[in-house]
């Protein structure tokens, strides 16, 4: 079972990735226009009227009669390009920003920008904790859903205590080995804390979508990770995501080991039988 889940969660994220990696392929044009993505003029081609591009790059390698206008990314002219009218291009450097996988291939370094495998990877594992886990990660559940402020309180006071706690560790000797058990501790708390983020804002997001129906938790989960994902992949405002991600993570996995484990609803006591009293034998 636990096997069929990670494969299915592993389904999602393949098509996550390959939905949200768009494609950097250049096409060929032949004749003016307006064109949405990159393209390119060959050598030794000319291209007669106007070329427009809209969310992507122009690369001129041969002749364009008219106007170059491109929207959104920026303008590439190779040697013997010939361009006979004017040239205007507006946003390609806010695009790159915003964007930072829409560059093409020849202005990025070799084995630059792998965060979107890593995002998937690490959501991954968190699936894999939610699997070995569950109780645990619905004791913290329990925790971010009570007390959000509280976890919040904690996670930022386990942040601090992290090196303090190390150098105390570092100055005893004997006890060295324990700073590993720290920061294996570290790792499993975040990715534990991540995985009943992720079920929390799963479960929001399929409540909106459909009121009257509950996810199953591994839905949940996946949905949510796909939306807390997303979000750290926008610029300047993902890290601030993974920052609250990571603090409010710490804190509610600290608190699910500690307090009362989490059980589940009181049975409701049944009221007592009314009736007249039954005769005696």
């Amino acid at each position: 079972m636990i096997v069929k889940s990670a494969f299915v969660a592993a389904v999602f994220f393949a098509v996550f990735a390959a939905v949200a990696t768009p494609a950097r392929a250049e096409s060929s044009v032949y004749h003016g226009g307006t064109y949405v993505g990159s393209v390119v003029v060959e050598p030794g081609q000319m291209v007669k009227g106007d070329l427009t591009v809209i969310a992507g790059d122009a690369t001129i390698a041969g002749m364009v009669d008219g106007n170059v206008v491109v929207i959104g990314g920026d303008l590439y002219e190779r040697p013997g390009a010939v361009i006979t009218g004017q040239v205007n291009t507006v946003g390609g450097d806010v695009m790159s920003a915003v964007v930072p996988w829409s560059s093409p291939p020849d202005r990025r370094p070799a084995f630059a920008d792998y965060r979107m495998l890593w995002h998937i990877a690490s959501a991954l594992i968190v699936v894999l904790f939610f699997l070995i886990f569950p109780m645990r990660t619905r004791i913290a559940l329990d925790r971010l859903e009570r007390h959000p402020g509280l976890c919040a309180a904690v996670g930022l006071f386990g942040w601090v205590a992290v090196l303090p706690l190390a150098l105390l560790l570092l100055c005893t000797i004997v006890l060295i080995p324990f700073i590993v058990l720290e920061g294996v501790a570290i790792i499993g708390a975040i990715f534990l804390g991540k995985a009943a983020l992720g079920l929390l804002v799963g479960r929001r997001l399929c409540e909106l979508i459909k009121p009257a129906s509950t996810p199953a938790p591994l839905v949940a989960l996946v949905a949510g990770l796909l939306l807390v994902t997303a979000a750290e992949l926008v610029p300047v405002i993902g890290i601030l995501v993974t920052v609250f991600v990571f603090l409010i993570g710490m804190g509610a996995a600290i608190l699910a080991f500690t307090g009362e484990p989490l059980v589940g609803p009181a049975a409701t006591p049944r009221p007592p039988l009314s009736g007249p009293p039954m005769p005696a034998a």
